[in-house]
């Protein structure tokens, strides 16, 4: 039976700087709203919630959503805009895509690989490491088996890094990047060492745009919310 492939959404939120001025009560009962939301689509739709308070200026918190209805996001988001958290909030980023198998792994597959899920199947690593990511229309005018032996170092560097586990998904035609990519990880300086040695890889030379890069934390919502004063 064929596995229906899943809408993946990516969301970055910032405060406006009347929220904080808010009295304590005003400030419980929107998040108290805010949360009951999240928690309500939880029990139908994959909604993961991560902490970026600290980090980046753009950014204070995220929701990473995984459907196979995109309207979920659609009607998820309405609410949330309409609780009294949701009228402090700037939408800074949002990043949609897909899930598809990739044509490159084929000779790569093992346990727990990317190519092995149908489904994205996210783990409970603290971190999660995104950013959109577009290659340059040169690397698609490559033969396939250029660009698969090209990708076959790529493949076998990322084997290195056992500790990093890596979403990729796609947004051609659906979303200004072609792929989002979420490492989830523990280790944050395995990401670090195993993004320096890609740059080293043919691979890298194609890459167009690979920013803005966020590091972010995951937290359970009422966590979340309350980081954000």
């Amino acid at each position: 039976m064929e596995i229906k492939r899943q809408f993946v959404n990516f969301r970055f939120f910032k405060m406006l700087p009347e929220w904080r001025r808010l009295s304590e009560a005003e400030k419980n009962k929107g998040r108290k709203e805010f949360e009951d939301v999240v928690k309500r689509y939880q029990t139908k739709i994959i909604v993961l919630t991560y902490s970026l308070v600290g980090i980046r200026p753009d950014a204070e918190f995220m929701l990473w959503r995984i459907s196979e209805r995109v309207e979920d996001f659609n009607e998820m988001s309405a609410e949330l805009l309409k609780t009294g958290l949701g009228k402090y909030i700037q939408i800074t980023y949002s990043y949609l895509a897909m899930t598809k198998r990739s044509m490159y792994v084929d000779k790569h597959q093992h346990e727990g690989s990317e190519s092995s899920r149908a489904h994205i199947v996210p783990g409970e690593a603290k971190y999660l490491f995104v950013y959109p990511f577009i290659k340059s229309r040169e690397w698609y005018l490559l033969s396939k088996d250029e660009r698969q032996k090209i990708m076959d170092v790529h493949i076998a560097i990322g084997h290195k890094y056992p500790s990093v586990k890596i979403n990729t998904t796609y947004s051609f035609g659906i979303d200004d990047q072609e792929f989002v990519v979420a490492f989830e990880s523990d280790q944050p300086a395995d990401f670090v060492d195993l993004v320096m040695e890609l740059r080293e890889t043919q691979s890298s030379k194609y890459t167009v745009r690979d920013t803005p890069a966020f590091t972010c934390i995951k937290k359970p919502i009422y966590e979340v919310l309350n980081d954000l004063g």
